[in-house]
């Protein structure tokens, strides 16, 4: 149940959907492209403009881990 997670629990569930939601390789500097190297500066969360995904616990506010609550509650 979403209510019994913390915070922190939270954070990386967003990271998780995030993640998955991307349609490449490469979403965070710290995936591995198919070729097996890290996808770093080549990643969506290295480049200006287009997809942002979350890769970090520091990209994700209180407000989008209340939103997240939020969305889970009304499942």
């Amino acid at each position: 149940m979403a209510s019994n997670l913390s915070d922190a629990q939270v954070k990386e569930r967003i990271i998780q959907e995030s993640i998955q939601s991307y349609r490449g390789n490469c979403p965070c500097p710290y995936n591995k492209a198919r070729n097996g190297s890290n996808c770093g500066r080549r990643s969506a969360y290295s480049k200006p403009g287009g997809y942002t995904p979350k890769c970090y616990a520091n990209d994700i506010t209180k407000r989008e881990v209340q939103a997240w609550r939020d969305r889970r509650k009304a499942q």
